[in-house]
């Protein structure tokens, strides 16, 4: 036998909705913003939020008015007035748009407007539709609680037939709440102030809707900076469009201010082999060296018959800060404490749906990108959240995948947000790369520098010192000799560090070539009837562990040919050469006479490899570029040997491929690159590894030397050798 309880249904307690207001919206910033919100989906041109006597709980008023649509007796009765609705949410899935301003929703949850709770006790609430009544709603919070259930609790709701508030035909929603909860403080108006004018884009100001804040002490925010009165600090700005799995479209300005008139100001496209080489959306798989995976923002993240999901095309602009101390004192203009008190609470990445601001992204101390984080590791060349001002704009009807939480404080941490930060830390990465450039540049032209050798310079110094203060022939040589002997122990070390570098680079070329080798033995092995071509492939891997173990061995500057160490290092990457399809035009085996060079053979090696490698890849990187047009064209590397009046003789390898991304002048400063997951250490290692032979590496104009034109669009470089 069952024996059925009556009571079978839920009977929510009256003080369930105050509960919403407190426990969903997290403090009266977000309760004014969410109301705000609901004014735009109302599609209002103008909303006033007007604050008088906030200061007083009982002499307070909260008013929000604004000329929307404004509401009718049925959208009260069975829209506003049940938490919860999906009215909205109806809305969106139908793609209805608003008659005047063409909007779709940004709230769905039907639970924001109870956020008035966490404002105030008392609320009326007056609105009109057009060709309406005006309908007038009255709340007593402390009443509403005193019942038990919900059902129970009742209040004012009523039609004007001669309309009080909206006469001649207005339209629009009046909020008026009093009997504050909270009085407002200095600390509460000023981040309000942030919060309202944060709400739209500051770079893209729709024009169509204005918030206006009105405050019966307007002296609370005289003093706050504005965007406007700090943006022009600014030494960097980026803008950036992603689709699909692409860049489709980006700028990056360095503008230096007319203080830094050494430097020259430099701007970055789409068209630039720099982003066409990190055009695709990628994100490293954490765990891996070298293994990525690529993001696509059209991918339909819905469940099984879910309508369609994606997080559609993403728009990305920012202005980025150089907060050194040295730097902002060349700058002549007053304001750096305004720059530095904005950029601490103001700065950041924000998210913004249809031009209105998500809430949560770009808060101070909500590093949510995890800037500051990764900035811990490498804080010159990473940006922090207090150096940048940066805004994202997504499409409500086109990111569906991204799911704002009930307590709207930003997005569902799912696998679409997973996918959406990657693809922001994307953009982030290859921006740093590009500032690091110029602000390399910044710190070269106007920092603080030592000597290129600071710790060889700083113990000549104090050599000097000790010639010059201790005249005690006996004390002086015994200290004399005891720093000759720390500085013959930092050169061993750094000559160490120096071969692990080279024979590093040019063994990890070595063994790919050695791997492709044995694999085609491997395949000829099935075939037992071309013995003496596997006899050649064995003899070809005996022959480049012989040029490698030359990598190895000892560091002596020997008298080497200089011919044969070029034709070893065009063995060495002979594979990559043809998987690639690279033609090697040379003129270096012309040359009539012996040269010999006073050399290491294996830093030699290790250089000449490291410049090939370098012009391997931008010749894919312009092959991948023209292949989308439709275009083709011959990849080609030109190498010569050429002796100077100088005393040394010049290996010329130039390339047929896009020429260098960085400039000149920097390529060889250690960890300049534009690969986003690159070290920019190689062309760095290049100058240690010549500099340790006596050697130089330098970028020559083409017109220098007799090098065909058709290579005059590439790279050129320059391996100097002293003449024996």
């Amino acid at each position: 036998m069952k024996l059925f309880s009556k009571k079978n249904s839920f009977q929510p307690r009256a003080r369930l909705l105050l509960q919403l207001g407190d426990k969903l919206i997290r403090n009266e910033n977000i309760a004014l913003l969410e109301l705000i919100k609901n004014s735009y989906d109302a599609d209002a041109r103008t909303v006033i939020v007007r604050l008088d006597n906030i200061e007083t709980l009982e002499k307070g008023i909260i008013d929000v008015i604004d000329d929307g649509e404004g509401m009718d007796m049925d959208i009260i009765e069975n829209v506003w007035l049940e938490p919860g609705s999906d009215y909205k949410a109806e809305i969106f899935r139908k793609n209805i748009r608003t008659p005047r301003f063409k909007r779709l929703p940004i709230g769905e949850k039907g639970i924001g407007r109870f956020g008035v709770h966490k404002l105030g006790y008392t609320i009326e609430l007056i609105s009109r539709k057009k060709d309406c009544n005006e309908v007038v709603v009255k709340i007593d919070w402390k009443k509403f609680g005193q019942k038990k259930y919900l059902k129970d609790s009742e209040f004012e709701v009523y039609e004007n037939t001669d309309p009080e508030y909206f006469k001649r035909n207005r339209t629009g929603t009046r909020i008026r709440i009093t009997d504050l909860r909270t009085v407002w403080d200095k600390r509460m108006v000023r981040d309000l102030y942030k919060s309202v004018f944060s709400l739209q884009s500051p770079f893209k100001r729709s024009g169509n809707f204005d918030v206006k804040l009105e405050l019966s002490t307007p002296e609370l925010i005289a003093d706050l900076p504005t965007l406007e009165s700090i943006k022009h600090f600014a030494l960097f700005n980026f803008k950036c469009k992603l689709e699909g799995s692409s860049i489709t479209e980006f700028e990056y300005n360095f503008t230096p201010w007319p203080e830094l008139y050494k430097i020259e100001k430099r701007s970055i496209t789409q068209e630039n082999v720099i982003i066409i080489d990190n055009e695709t959306i990628e994100e490293k798989i954490p765990g891996t060296k070298k293994e990525y995976r690529t993001i696509n923002l059209e991918k339909n993240y819905a469940n099984n018959n879910e309508e369609e999901k994606k997080i559609g095309p993403i728009e990305i602009e920012g202005y980025i800060f150089d907060r050194d101390k040295n730097i902002l004192e060349l700058y002549n203009y007053p304001g750096l404490n305004l720059l530095k008190e904005y950029l601490d609470e103001q700065g950041g990445v924000r998210v913004y749906r249809e031009g209105i601001r998500i809430n949560e992204y770009g808060e101070q101390g909500n590093d949510w990108l995890n800037l500051d984080s990764r900035r811990v590791n490498e804080p010159t060349r990473k940006i922090s959240n207090n150096i940048i001002l940066s805004v994202i704009d997504v499409k409500r009807e086109n990111s569906k995948a991204l799911e704002e939480k009930t307590n709207r404080e930003g997005f569902i941490e799912n696998e679409a947000f997973h996918d959406f930060k990657a693809a922001i830390l994307h953009v982030v990465q290859l921006v740093e790369k590009l500032r690091e450039i110029d602000k390399s540049e910044i710190r070269s032209k106007y920092g603080q520098r030592e000597q290129a050798e600071p710790v060889i310079h700083h113990l000549g110094v104090l050599k000097e010192l000790i010639d010059e203060k201790i005249t005690n022939v006996e004390d002086n040589a015994q200290i004399t000799k005891q720093i000759e002997k720390v500085e013959n122990d930092y050169l061993r070390i750094q000559e160490t560090l120096l071969t692990s570098a080279g024979a590093g680079l040019t063994l990890a070329i070595g063994l790919h070539e050695i791997e492709k080798v044995v694999a085609e033995a491997n395949a000829l092995i099935e075939h037992e009837d071309v013995p003496e071509k596997i006899k050649q492939l064995v003899k070809r891997i005996d022959t480049l562990m012989e040029n490698y173990s030359t990598i190895l061995r000892s560091n002596g500057k020997d008298e080497n040919e200089i011919t044969k160490l070029i034709d070893i290092s065009l063995f060495n990457v002979e594979y990559r050469l043809l998987k690639h399809n690279i033609a090697i035009v040379s003129s270096f085996r012309e040359v009539e006479n012996t040269l010999i060079g006073k050399c290491s053979k294996r830093f030699l090696l290790g250089a000449i490899v490291n410049i090939l490698d370098n012009s391997i890849h931008w010749l894919h990187v312009k092959e991948e570029k023209l292949n989308k047009t439709g275009l083709t064209f011959q990849k080609k590397i030109f190498i010569d040997l050429v002796e100077d009046s100088s005393g040394y003789y010049s290996i010329l390898i130039a390339d047929n491929g896009t020429g260098f991304s960085i400039p000149t002048s920097q390529v060889t400063h250690p960890f300049i690159t534009t690969k986003i997951y690159g070290m920019g250490l190689g062309l760095h290692i290049v100058y240690l590894l010549m500099k340790s032979q006596e050697g130089e590496v330098v970028f020559p104009d083409h017109r220098e030397y007799n090098i065909p034109k058709e290579f005059w669009t590439g790279a050129l470089v320059a391996l100097k050798i002293k003449k024996i």
